[in-house]
């Protein structure tokens, strides 16, 4: 594998950089919005199932 020039190697770094396209400010918002929602539901969901997984396992048990 050939040395590279870490100095190169900076330049094209930042003329990678600088064609990416970046996100706006709305849409960072409205992603991070959407992702804590998400977050939210996901808990609510496995919250429910533990619980309910729970129950079903403490009635199994209680039953002689």
């Amino acid at each position: 594998m050939a040395a590279m020039n870490p100095l190169k190697f900076l330049q094209e770094v930042r003329q990678e950089t600088s064609k990416v396209t970046w996100p706006s400010r709305n849409e960072t918002l409205i992603s991070t919005v959407m992702v804590l929602v998400m977050v939210a539901l996901a808990s609510i969901f496995f919250l429910a199932a533990d619980q309910i997984i729970a129950w079903l396992v403490q009635l199994m048990l209680s039953i002689r």
